[in-house]
């Protein structure tokens, strides 16, 4: 059997996919469907760690946008974030994987506070480690969330999943003329204004040269042909990599 080519990932995973047909909270057989992919990587000796957004629950731009106070809304959504954290890791230890939930505001009743030592040795236990709660700091996306928790425990790179199979130079589901594409630079990225992850997560990954790979999260089986090294979705990387 081939080896996974990557030996520790982080996989970005928005709220709003745990909604699934819904259109809003939590899908049981979605967060099924990705709590078994997870625990299937894991089950390779990967270590994996995982950002999750809240956009299913509360999105504090939205909330800021409708006159809420942009602190108070981020707020908000953090604690959205550490519901569907909590939903996740409970999907997974009925798995029989081992977990922890580390959020970067303290709730310790139902988590840990986010300590970078602590993460990393439970990934090397073969645990599963979730990051709740974005960065703790309002006007951060959990995208910059993603990219600062992949730096601090060295993941190898940024795993994305997504609700198309790729980047590509406008959303597919309104442009049956958008054009995929199959490798971009940070820099791309940036100068074309596509809408991967924020400017400043963006920024993050490329002054520390951590690689994106973007990627359909609805075909099933996705998640484990990216760890294991197929070309599938958008990769993101510095140009010097070329």
């Amino acid at each position: 059997m081939s080896q996974p080519r990557f030996k520790r990932v982080l996989i970005k995973l928005s709220g709003e996919a745990l909604q699934g047909d819904r259109g809003f909270g939590i899908s049981p057989e979605r967060l099924t469907t990705f709590a078994a992919e997870i625990a299937e990587i894991q089950r390779l000796g990967v270590e994996v760690a995982i950002v999750i957004g809240g956009g299913n629950i509360f999105r504090g731009v939205a909330g800021s946008t409708a006159g809420m106070d942009r602190a108070s809304a981020d707020y908000m959504g953090m604690l959205a974030t550490v519901i569907n954290a909590l939903a996740l890791q409970d999907a997974i230890e009925r798995l029989e994987v081992q977990t922890r939930v580390q959020t970067a505001i303290e709730i310790q009743e139902v988590a840990e506070p986010y300590i970078r030592r602590r993460a990393t040795r439970h990934l090397e236990r073969g645990r599963v480690v979730i990051f709740a709660a974005g960065t703790g700091n309002p006007y951060f996306t959990t995208d910059t969330a993603a990219a600062l928790r992949a730096m601090e425990i060295h993941a190898e790179v940024i795993i994305k999943a997504t609700n198309v199979d790729g980047v590509y130079d406008s959303d597919p589901h309104k442009n049956p003329d958008a054009v995929k594409f199959e490798q971009l630079t940070y820099i791309d990225v940036l100068a074309k204004n596509l809408k991967v992850m924020d400017s400043t997560a963006i920024s993050l990954c490329m002054d520390n040269r951590l690689p994106i790979i973007v990627f359909d999260l609805h075909q099933a089986g996705n998640m484990k042909r990216v760890i294991m090294g197929e070309k599938l979705g958008t990769l993101i990387y510095a140009s010097e990599a070329r």
